[in-house]
């Protein structure tokens, strides 16, 4: 009898898992195909505002240093995975950061 449980317990928690790996790969594969297929079947985005411009002594500014310039490009990273940031605008503004 107890090599009955362990055979049932040990089919259960296979295929528990099978189930939770299963789930997470379904997830992420139909979060690729939507982002692939965002911009076929969406509706044109409005237009939107021009950005405003930017202060001119921002630019006369020296570079941050340290960990400050690490914390920019952290912060870049995140408007960019909230979709704030464009791919070209994110790689611009890490090109200001990382040149000065």
């Amino acid at each position: 009898m107890p090599g009955l449980f362990r055979g049932i317990a040990r089919t259960a928690a296979v295929a528990g898992t099978a189930t939770a790996v299963s789930g997470r790969v379904r997830r992420r594969q139909e979060r690729r195909w939507a982002e692939q297929e965002g911009g076929q079947y969406a509706e044109p985005p409005a237009p939107a505002a021009p950005p405003a411009p930017q202060a001119p002594a921002a630019a006369a500014q020296p570079a941050p240093v340290g960990g400050s310039v690490i914390d920019q490009l952290k912060e870049l990273g995140e408007l960019k995975e909230q979709g704030v940031l464009t791919e070209a605008e994110f790689a611009a503004q890490k090109a200001k950061l990382l040149a000065s």
